[in-house]
């Protein structure tokens, strides 16, 4: 009985091997939760004195990968695209069909890649996701393969707790990548460019920042909620000659839609210049 329960709780535990900017923002995000304590959770990283904060946390810590396949189910790959493959030769010894479910957020990275420097059975997941997925507010596409089907609901619930998640087809991680992965910057940058055009009509720096931040999280928060179009919310505020339009018209004037749509694009054709070994 007390082995079924240990293998169990094996089952379900972490591991997230090569913790970084995302691994970290992660692991912060399953606690913030409540799904994971920090003791079901295992980081590792070469400097692993670059994990004190999470050691301190009460997370398990360790510069060793194969060991930390030991002691969890769920494996979180989270090193750099480029890192990958020496990664999954390390760990190859140590994976065990029936018992290990990959879960991949490298960039550019295919399943199949994957599968091949594996050369076991194993559940493969691929996610791609941003930053606030440490607030549990971030946007994760996942894609497996049709007989993955359970480790990719198994992958599904635990992001789920960290933000919104939408299941795509593989072919379109990378455009995902550009869409949620980037456009978090392209968010951001339009929030900052907001506060300025609110310090310079008269608030200070802080004051326009709070509201333009605020301002765009209420635009989010209209949209996913009732599940409406953006032009239906902004009609909703439009009068004939009021000064919304006219602020729109004006940034439209200058190519506001158009620079967004050319940035994300031209982020995706980069991902793909980026991780095409053809090229």
């Amino acid at each position: 009985m007390k082995n079924n329960e240990s293998r169990q709780e094996t089952d379900r535990r972490i591991a997230i091997l090569g913790v970084g900017n995302i691994g970290s923002s992660i692991a912060k995000g399953l606690i913030a939760s409540g799904l994971y304590r920090p003791q079901d959770i295992t980081l590792t990283r070469r400097r692993v004195e670059m994990l004190e904060t999470f050691k301190k946390e009460k997370f398990d810590v360790l510069s060793d990968n194969c060991e930390a396949l030991k002691k969890a189910g769920i494996i979180i790959l989270a090193v750099g695209p480029k890192q990958l493959e020496d990664l999954m030769k390390e760990i190859c010894p140590a994976l065990a069909e029936g018992k290990h479910r990959l879960i991949s957020i490298v960039s550019g990275v295919t399943i199949g890649q994957i599968a091949d420097w594996a050369g076991k059975k194993v559940s493969i997941v691929r996610v791609m996701s941003n930053t606030a997925i440490s607030i549990r507010e971030a946007m994760t596409c996942l894609c497996a393969a049709p007989e993955n089907k359970i480790a990719l609901e198994e992958a599904r619930v635990i992001f789920d707790a960290l933000g919104k998640t939408l299941i795509i087809n593989e072919e379109l991680m990378l455009p995902a990548t550009a869409l949620a992965g980037c456009g978090i910057a392209f968010f951001l940058r339009s929030i900052r460019a907001a506060s300025q055009g609110g310090t310079q009509i008269g608030f200070h720096s802080e004051e326009a920042l709070l509201m333009a931040a605020q301002t765009a999280k209420g635009a989010a928060s209209l949209l996913l909620r009732a599940q409406s179009h953006p032009e239906s919310e902004i009609d909703r505020v439009t009068t004939p000659r009021g000064c919304t339009i006219e602020g729109l018209n004006e940034m439209e004037h200058h190519g506001f839609s158009s620079a967004m749509i050319r940035g994300i694009v031209t982020s995706n054709n980069k991902a793909a210049r980026l991780f095409n070994k053809e090229e």
